[in-house]
C-alpha cells in the first residue's frame, strides 16, 4: 500500500481515484461503513482506492493544548485500510495553509487538482473548509460543477446507539475496554518504541517493557489484560500496567506490559500493546514485597481472562 502526501499532487496511477474523505482516527464501524464504500465504488469502475486522512487531527491543530486523544497512529491506520483493501492511504498536513482554505477551495485545489478524484465517499456529517463552513451538499454540489460523484454513508448504529469516535474515547477512559473494542471491532492498542527503564520490574521478578503514551487517548490508570505484537510479528499475553506508577517517585507516565513466557531484549523494538480487559486502578504500595505479591496476582488474573479467547485477533 502506499502513502501519499495530501500537499503534492498524487501520482499518475493514483489520479482518477474513489477518495474516502474523513479523518478515521480509530477506523471504528462507522469509519469501515465510509471506506468499504469507497473501496467498493472503486472497484466497480476500475479506479484506485484511497482513503484520505488528516494529520495532526484538525482538534490538535486548532486546540493545541486540548488533552490526548488520538485512537490510532498513522501507521496503525495504514495497516487498517490496507487490510481492509485500500490501494493507498493519503495524508493531509493540517497546517494554517489547509485551514485557510475555502469549502470550494478545498474541493477544487485538493480534490480536483491535486488528486483529480472521479468519487468521494464520506459520512453524513463530514464537514470541509475554513471554520467548517462546507458540508455534504457543499459537496455535492461541488461535484457535479467540478466532475466527480459524491456519495454519503449513513452513521452505523449497534445496539441502538450511533457508534463514534466520541463513545469509544468515554468508554476507554472509564475503563471499558471490551466496549470500547465491540465499536472498533478489536481491541483499543498503543504502538511505540521500547525504551529503557530503571529496570524495576526486573527485580520484582516480572521485566517490562516501557513505552510511552505519545498522544495517545489516555484510557483510565490502572492494571489491564494485554497481548503484545512484536516487530517480528509474534504475538504474546500479558498484563501491563498503565499510568503514573504511584508506589515510585518521581511519577512517570508509562505503558508498562510484562509479557508471559518470554525472555529477550526488547529495547529499541516498535511493539502494539492491545488493552484486552482492565483488572484494577493502579494504588500505591507500602513495600516492594506487597507490590511483588500483587503482580503476581495480577499476572494471574490476566492469565484467566485471556484464555476465555476473547479478541485473539
Amino acid at each position: 500500500m502506499e502513502r501519499l502526501d495530501g500537499s503534492s499532487a498524487v501520482p499518475p496511477p493514483f489520479r482518477g481515484g474513489v477518495v474516502a474523505l474523513g479523518n478515521f482516527d480509530g477506523f471504528h464501524l462507522g469509519h469501515q461503513a465510509v471506506v468499504g464504500r469507497a473501496i467498493a465504488h472503486a472497484r466497480a469502475e476500475g479506479r484506485p482506492a484511497i482513503v484520505a486522512t488528516f494529520d495532526p487531527h484538525p482538534m490538535r491543530f486548532f486546540r493545541p493544548d486540548s488533552p490526548w486523544f488520538r485512537l490510532t497512529s498513522l501507521d496503525q491506520r495504514q495497516r487498517l485500510f490496507e487490510a481492509a483493501g485500500a490501494d493507498a492511504m493519503l495524508v493531509f498536513p493540517f497546517d494554517a495553509k489547509l485551514a485557510a482554505l475555502t469549502a470550494e477551495e478545498f474541493a477544487a485545489q485538493q480534490l480536483v487538482e491535486s488528486i483529480g478524484a472521479g468519487g468521494v465517499v464520506t459520512g453524513t456529517d463530514f464537514t470541509f473548509g475554513k471554520g467548517r463552513s462546507g458540508n455534504v451538499s457543499d459537496l455535492g454540489r461541488f461535484g457535479a460543477e467540478m466532475g466527480f460523484a459524491v456519495e454519503t454513508v449513513q452513521p452505523v448504529r449497534l445496539h441502538g446507539e450511533t457508534v463514534s469516535s466520541t463513545r469509544i474515547r468515554d468508554f476507554l477512559r472509564t475503563g471499558r475496554p471490551h466496549e470500547a473494542a465491540e465499536l472498533l471491532t478489536r481491541p483499543f492498542a498503543i504502538e511505540g518504541v521500547v525504551q529503557p527503564g530503571a529496570k524495576l520490574g526486573r527485580e520484582l521478578g516480572f521485566p517490562t517493557a516501557n513505552l510511552s503514551m505519545s498522544n495517545y487517548l489516555r484510557p483510565a490508570y490502572g492494571i489491564y489484560a494485554v497481548r503484545g505484537r512484536l516487530a517480528d510479528g509474534r504475538r504474546l499475553d500479558g498484563v501491563a500496567s498503565l499510568g503514573v506508577r504511584p508506589t515510585f517517585d518521581p511519577p512517570q507516565e508509562l505503558l508498562e506490559p510484562y509479557f508471559f513466557d518470554f525472555s529477550g531484549d526488547l529495547y529499541g523494538q516498535t511493539i502494539e500493546v492491545a488493552l484486552i480487559d482492565y483488572l484494577r486502578p493502579e494504588a500505591k504500595f507500602d513495600s516492594l514485597d506487597a507490590l511483588k505479591a500483587q503482580i503476581a496476582a495480577d499476572a494471574d488474573q490476566a492469565r484467566a481472562v485471556l484464555s476465555r479467547g476473547h479478541w485473539n485477533g
